[in-house]
């Protein structure tokens, strides 16, 4: 019999959580560093003006260096605000202002849900999304936590005549070649990881 993509995906996120437990904080440093150079260096990053960054997790690439970089570039930041209605993204000011935020149960920081913030789909949308995720391929296939959370908003995006691009943001172990998906998947447009040989550079 057949397995579902429902259980095949649940079954993927349980090898690949196991898969990123077993990465040391050094090689995340390192592969966070690469990840986080190619971004940068992207035509597609630095033309962008209004940019969602995801606040990592600590099995997911360490964005803070690109959170500082939106900020000294002057670019407009926004991060996601869960809640059971869904997620936004909404502005995020400054250091000082990511500092001041408080921590969810999963140990990142996000804006309190009455904390009322600019909300980037009211105010002209946005250039480009960070994607998280647990797995991806090279040709843009993503696995992610299983909430919806991204394929609902960009959903939403372009319901709201918003069109970003979505760059995914990768360790090694998460790179597959092949992730099952359903109808509700989005695919990304982007996928930056470090290989082998630039990890051993």
């Amino acid at each position: 019999m057949a397995v579902s993509v429902h259980t095949a995906k649940s079954e993927l996120r349980v090898a690949l959580k196991e898969k990123l437990s077993l990465l040391t904080e050094a090689e995340k440093a390192v592969q966070s560093e690469i990840v986080t150079e190619k971004l940068l260096k992207m035509p597609q990053y630095q033309q962008s003006r209004r940019v969602s960054v995801f606040l990592s997790m600590k099995d997911e690439i360490q964005t803070h260096k690109i959170m500082e970089d939106l900020f000294s570039s002057r670019k407009d930041c926004f991060i996601p605000q869960y809640s059971k209605a869904g997620m936004k993204m909404v502005r995020l000011d400054s250091t000082a202002d990511y500092n001041s935020l408080p921590e969810t149960r999963w140990k990142i920081k996000q804006p309190a849900l009455d904390d009322v913030r600019e909300d980037a789909l009211d105010t002209g949308g946005l250039d480009l999304i960070l994607m998280p995720g647990l797995g991806f391929t090279k040709r843009g296939l993503r696995l992610g936590r299983g909430k919806g959370y991204y394929d609902n908003y960009l959903r939403l995006c372009r319901k709201k005549g918003s069109n970003p691009l979505t760059i995914a943001l990768a360790y090694s172990v998460q790179i597959l070649d092949d992730i099952p998906m359903s109808e509700s998947d989005v695919p990304v447009d982007h996928v930056l990881f470090a290989d082998k040989s630039e990890m051993r550079q």
